[in-house]
Formats: structure tokens, sequence, C-alpha cells
């Protein structure tokens, strides 16, 4: 599970790297492509695993 700032970093890292291969009229290339996708699977991923940490802990305090 990734922190606040990593999470942060890899949002801007992905933000970046379309803009720059936006500009650079790379965008079309499969390994571009599949980079940027991989970051933002992870940080999907980052995101619903910390939520249901967030949802199990509130659940465990009302108990």
């Amino acid at each position: 599970m990734l922190n606040d700032r990593q999470s942060l970093i890899l949002c801007g890292v992905m933000v970046g790297g379309i803009f720059v291969s936006g500009i650079l009229d790379v965008l079309d290339s499969y390994l571009i492509k599949t980079l940027l996708t991989i970051i933002f699977l992870m940080i999907l991923t980052n995101f619903f695993m910390v939520y249901s940490k967030s949802k199990k802990e509130k659940q465990n305090k009302l108990k």
C-alpha cells in the first residue's frame, strides 16, 4: 500500500507522462500506453485498498 505522498507523486507522473507523450506525439505507442495503464491501475488499486481498510477499521470501532 502506498502512502499519501507516493500516491501524489504517482498521479503527477501519470499526468506528466500523458502531457509529454501527447506533445511528442508518441501516445500511440504500445509501450507508452502500457506504462500509463499500469500507473493508472496502481493508483486505482491503492485507492480501493485504502478505502476498504478504512471501512473495516470503522466497523471494528463500532463493535
